[in-house]
């Protein structure tokens, strides 16, 4: 198919296989090979290349992004990087100077994950640099060279616009619903963060490729006076950042999870789609009780989201029927979500948690609990709700309900954890909840005396 876009401020139209990877093109069809290969599956950021559309400019992993979702917009590589003159960026002036580069494979990608976000004024480095790893230099120098930067005024010759003509056209949620229903065995990508590594490490040749990207319907948020609803294409950054306030427990999972390349790329709507039972967004939308909304051709039906997780790898959804969103409730501030990971960033949960519990007058009146990793779907703990509920808010009625996590959960043992700690870990996070919410400071990043 024809892509059209921006590479490093020259227009670009090339004919591209829908699953080749921006990497590799760049690499094998360009020549412009300061854009690394490391890990090949996004966790890694050697590399990160800035791109840029209407919704501004984001870093994200050449290596799973696929050439068509490029069309219209702006990409800006390593090369791209310095003054028409040679004069450098700010960033790899700072790097220079605070000596934040030594071998040289990843310095790229960090190069790059910090002009981006150099660019959008962003000063919170830590987070912004999570997805890039180094092993030469530390990241000591590299902080130092992203704070010199900051005062620094963005370079002209970087200000991106996604101003070039996209070869393919919009299309309504309605034509593009219609498409899938006559193409129910085509694979759909939003963010590729998942599918691109069917093509990058299991080597699958996808037959029929749908891009979600194209439907500028499935990725509008919408607010009212008591739930936010987000388009299944919404990425997880813009989730993040509209959650924030309302449940920042929530949002501080998101953070966790995946870099911001990562964040930038990934939907929400691709998260729940998989269908994997331990991704890290259900077991929060399931406490909450949220509504997810799908469509087949133009008959549209809403389920709560919990009904959706059959069993492992059967989730209820007819062939061709689209996860068009989902509807997240506000106003429950007892929520709180506990990820628990070998690596505290970008980490696959050994057990993630979600407790929503409602105590009046010291008596817990309603209890949602929710975990993924525990067992082949993301699962309520209906055992333990029911052991919650009608009790006084105490350490006893604690001890009782967590005594009943084995009588809903048969987690399995991997190499993440086995399946006695998981269930530890459970009752654990209970007694966590019921820690914060007596006052006791359970902030596992600080240190108690």
């Amino acid at each position: 198919m024809k892509v059209a876009f921006s590479l490093n401020g020259e227009t670009i139209s090339v004919e591209a296989a829908p699953t080749r990877t921006l990497l590799d093109w760049l690499r094998e069809d360009q020549g412009l090979c300061g854009t690394k290969e490391g890990c090949n599956e996004g966790d890694c950021g050697a590399c990160t290349v800035m791109v840029t559309d209407a919704d501004g400019a984001r870093a994200l992993n050449a290596c799973i992004l696929f050439m068509p979702q490029l069309d219209g917009k702006s990409v800006r590589t390593v090369e791209g990087l310095s003054g028409p003159s040679g004069e450098l960026h700010p960033v790899q002036q700072a790097m220079v100077d605070h000596h934040g580069s030594q071998c040289g494979f990843c310095t790229p990608g960090f190069v790059m994950s910090m002009a981006t976000a150099h660019r959008n004024g962003r000063r919170d480095h830590d987070d912004q640099l999570a997805g890039n790893l180094c092993r030469c230099t530390g990241y000591a120098p590299i902080i130092r060279a992203a704070k010199a930067a900051v005062e620094q005024p963005v370079p002209v010759w970087v200000k991106d616009k996604a101003d070039v003509t996209a070869d393919a056209p919009d299309v309504t949620l309605s034509d593009f619903a219609n498409w899938y229903a006559d193409n129910p065995d085509a694979t759909l990508v939003a963010g590729a963060t998942d599918v691109g590594l069917w093509v990058t490490k299991q080597l699958r040749d996808l037959d029929q490729v749908g891009f979600v990207g194209r439907c500028p319907e499935l990725k509008q948020i919408t607010r009212t006076d008591d739930a936010i609803h987000f388009g299944a294409g919404v990425t997880m950054t813009d989730v993040l950042e509209t959650l924030r306030d309302d449940y920042p427990s929530y949002a501080e999972m998101i953070r966790r999870y995946g870099s911001v390349q990562v964040r930038n790329a990934a939907t929400i709507g691709g998260n729940i789609a998989n269908g994997s039972p331990i991704g890290d967004n259900p077991p929060a939308l399931i406490a909450l009780g949220a509504t997810l909304h799908l469509q087949l051709r133009d008959v549209e039906r809403q389920i709560p989201i919990e009904e959706f997780f059959i069993a492992y790898g059967k989730q209820d959804r007819a062939a061709g029927e689209l996860v068009t969103g989902v509807t997240i409730p506000l106003g429950q501030d007892g929520l709180r979500c506990y990820k628990l990971s070998k690596r505290f960033d970008q980490d696959i949960s050994a057990a993630c948690g979600a407790f929503n519990i409602t105590i009046v007058d010291g008596t817990v009146i309603a209890a949602r609990i929710a975990f993924g990793g525990m067992a082949g779907t993301p699962a309520r703990a209906k055992s333990v709700e029911a052991a919650l509920i009608g009790q006084p808010w105490t350490a006893d009625t604690i001890e009782a309900a967590a005594a009943q996590f084995g009588a809903d959960y048969t987690p399995m043992s991997d190499m993440r954890a086995s399946a006695d700690y998981r269930l530890a870990a459970a009752a654990n996070m209970l007694r966590r909840y019921f820690a914060e919410t007596t006052g006791t400071a359970t902030n596992v990043l600080e240190v108690q005396p």
